[in-house]
């Protein structure tokens, strides 16, 4: 198969690239500053089209993950790049699929298990999920990221690409051995003895082994399932549990625990957003379990295990 990542320069769109070229696919990454690859990387600015879009005429898949990091304070400026750079360009991409003479069969664009409400009741699937921003007393922060997210799925949904099939990718936190991301940083906290509750620790953590996320994304390729799909473990679990099975799964007994406003305080030092860690995500994905896909990492501690195992595999 040929294809194509928009914005495949991050932890994510290199997870898939490594993958697939591994597999003997050819790999062509988009993105606004080309770095050296052992697959094919072509400059695009996500905002315009150009040489690049050559690239998609005729192209097996299209997976776009293109859209300005969260981790940042949420100012004017901040805002309106996380949003324009998600919109404008699933706006772009479905542009040049409508006028491909030979178009990709299948659209993969990424959107975020974020798009959820902030609960504990009841997990979210796609079916019965209650979209967020109308929780009580929720900071304007979290309704930004609703409202980027709604937008995202918008974008995708007003393509008008009847000959390729679109999956918007409600992913969770992908969790993999890579240096600087999520699981590193993660892994960082609990080895300074640091990763302790946050808050409360009641919010529910939703994740998904590196592993489960590229077999997920295959299984998306491969069955026609459309529309928003969540990508995330089936066994979601609170935060003081999520960083218990961590720590044992590094043999850290201890974990230093962080109030409320020590996270508000420490995101602020940090220019970043206290919703990361303190919103409830509690997502299952109902669509990809009823379809048949087996998680190979179902639970996080046994996906813990195995992330550590990597890591220190990687390091030495």
């Amino acid at each position: 198969m040929k294809i194509i990542i928009p914005g495949g320069s991050g932890q994510v769109g290199t997870i898939l690239a490594r993958h697939f070229h591994a597999s003997g696919h050819e790999v062509v990454v988009l993105s606004r500053k080309p770095a050296p690859a052992p697959w094919r990387v072509t400059p695009w600015d996500a905002q315009s089209p150009g040489p690049w879009t050559s690239e998609l005429d005729g192209s097996d898949v299209v997976i776009n993950l293109t859209g300005r990091s969260v981790n940042c304070r949420y100012t004017p400026a901040n805002r309106r790049e996380i949003m324009e750079s998600r919109v404008r360009s699933t706006q772009l991409i479905g542009e040049v699929i409508a006028k491909c003479n030979r178009p990709p069969r299948v659209w993969l664009q990424a959107s975020t298990a974020t798009i959820y409400a902030h609960r504990f009741d009841a997990p979210n699937d796609e079916t019965t999920g209650i979209l967020g921003g109308n929780e009580p007393n929720s900071p304007d922060t979290w309704k930004f990221s609703i409202d980027v997210a709604t937008s995202w799925e918008k974008a995708l949904d007003s393509s008008h690409t009847p000959h390729t099939r679109k999956v918007a990718m409600r992913s969770a936190m992908t969790m993999s051995p890579d240096r600087a991301g999520v699981f590193d940083v993660l892994l960082g906290l609990v080895r300074r003895r640091l990763g302790g509750r946050i808050g409360d620790g009641k919010q529910f953590v939703s994740w998904v082994h590196d592993a489960d996320f590229i077999a997920a994304v295959e299984f998306l390729i491969q069955h026609e399932l459309s529309g928003p799909v969540n990508i995330a473990s089936p066994e979601p679990l609170p935060q003081a549990e999520f960083m218990k099975a961590l720590r044992e799964a590094w043999g850290v007994r201890f974990g230093l625990p962080a109030t409320k406003w020590m996270v508000e305080l420490g995101t602020w030092v940090l220019r970043t957003e206290s919703e990361l860690v303190l919103k409830s995500r509690r997502v299952i994905p109902g669509r990809l379990l009823e379809a048949g896909f087996a998680f190979r990492f179902p639970t996080w501690s046994e996906a813990a295990r195995d992330l550590c195992q990597q890591w220190q595999a990687t390091r030495q």
